[in-house]
């Protein structure tokens, strides 16, 4: 599209300083003449793109030109620059160079921090965190990682993956890979991964185009859940379920309706929630639950 390439034609210039009509058409793979329709179109919309024939010649953008003057609006620079911010506080590579230049660019000055992105644990240390810039150098040039890893049965393994995708979904960081151990596409939960290793062992695998993470959960079987909560765990319920499955009641409690496994992880969840929640449904979970409530009993007693 045009609008991408004239953005684009802009931050070259910028890049080189100076440049040939020749180098443009080779970059964006167009005739001359389409750059030359391109610079026009630049020109009049406010851009001093200067020209200048002969030997050492060439296009280039009037100095000291910034780009907020006329190309982008106020609010479109702010989500270039926090994006940025974003990419930054990831500890990705270079960002605090690229956010510089496009500060100075801007003629914003660098503004105060307001993001960090961790990817570790409360009270973790130093040493066990890892940051997204190693997770996507991992990723985009496939290098194999290996870790510690809990399942949602609690059970400990250590795993090899080609790591394929980092994904956020509903409030939790994933890495889908292929995993060495199941030779099979796996879905593992980034705070459940103890102790990652990026290895120099490279890898060619790609995620076939069609996979969706969705598909990672078939082998599991839901069950639809009725839970009652007290008042005073309204403050988790808005932060660990969605909207749609909350519904208040008039005296006050809570019903949530939600789709678990009947597995280990399930019951550990619901457990945490104390005497502040009492399953309606299914039957089977409501025994089970209180089977393993008198086995905490017992052992005060």
């Amino acid at each position: 599209m045009q609008i991408e390439r004239l953005v684009r034609m802009i931050f070259y210039i910028v890049s080189h300083k100076q440049v040939t009509a020749k180098e443009l058409a080779e970059y964006f793979n167009v005739s001359t003449r389409t750059i030359y329709r391109d610079i026009t179109t630049l020109t009049l919309s406010g851009i001093p793109i200067m020209s200048k024939k002969g030997s050492g010649g060439g296009i280039s953008l009037m100095d000291g030109y910034a780009l907020n003057k006329s190309f982008l609006t106020s609010e479109e620079q702010v989500q270039v620059y926090q994006g940025l911010q974003i990419l930054q506080a990831s500890n990705y590579p270079d960002a605090d160079q690229a956010l510089n230049k496009i500060g100075a660019l801007f003629d914003h000055p660098l503004s105060e921090d307001w993001l960090e992105v961790d990817f570790s644990y409360w009270g973790s240390k130093d040493d066990e965190k890892i940051t997204i810039a190693e997770l996507r150098r991992a990723i985009t040039q496939k290098y194999v990682l290996t870790f510690e890893y809990f399942n949602s049965e609690l059970q400990h393994s250590i795993r090899t993956v080609d790591p394929l995708r980092l994904i956020f979904k509903s409030h939790a960081w994933y890495i889908v890979g292929y995993c060495h151990r199941n030779q099979a596409i796996r879905v593992f939960r980034l705070s459940r991964m103890k102790r990652i290793n990026v290895m120099n062992e490279t890898f060619e695998r790609t995620l076939p185009k069609d996979y969706s993470l969705d598909e990672s959960a078939y082998t599991m079987v839901f069950t639809t859940f009725k839970l009652r909560f007290s008042p005073e765990m309204a403050f988790r319920l808005f932060d660990e379920f969605h909207e749609h499955q909350v519904e208040q009641n008039p005296d006050g409690t809570f019903l949530v309706t939600v789709e678990y496994p009947l597995n280990e992880w399930t019951y550990h969840r619901l457990l945490s929630f104390g005497p502040y929640m009492e399953i309606l449904e299914p039957e089977e979970a409501r025994k089970e639950l209180k089977r393993r409530a008198l086995n905490i009993v017992e052992k005060y007693d």
